[in-house]
């Protein structure tokens, strides 16, 4: 358990970083906002498969599946937070 948790991490932070060049945020976030965003996105994801899996274990993170699985996660993170920040901003 203590393994797949730290395998999310670094698979997470990895995820993150890609993510924020798909989504067009690298400059923008900064590394460790990017890193942060992979990890709770990793572990989001992680565990809603988890939760519908039958297996009811979490995907393992040095998978490709698990891999993909925390870039779509990071991209939807990114995405939350971009919208979270866009609210507070006023457009002259």
């Amino acid at each position: 358990m203590l393994w797949s948790i730290i395998s999310w991490i670094i698979v997470g932070g990895l995820a993150g970083w890609i993510a924020s060049m798909i989504m067009g945020k690298n400059a923008q976030m900064g590394l460790v906002a990017n890193v942060l965003a992979g990890v709770v996105g990793a572990f989001v994801v992680g565990l809603l498969v988890s939760l519908v899996s039958e297996g009811g274990g979490m995907p393992e993170a040095f998978s490709i599946w698990g891999f993909v699985a925390a870039i779509v996660g990071a991209c939807l993170v990114i995405w939350l937070v971009s919208l979270v920040k866009g609210r507070g901003r006023t457009r002259v």
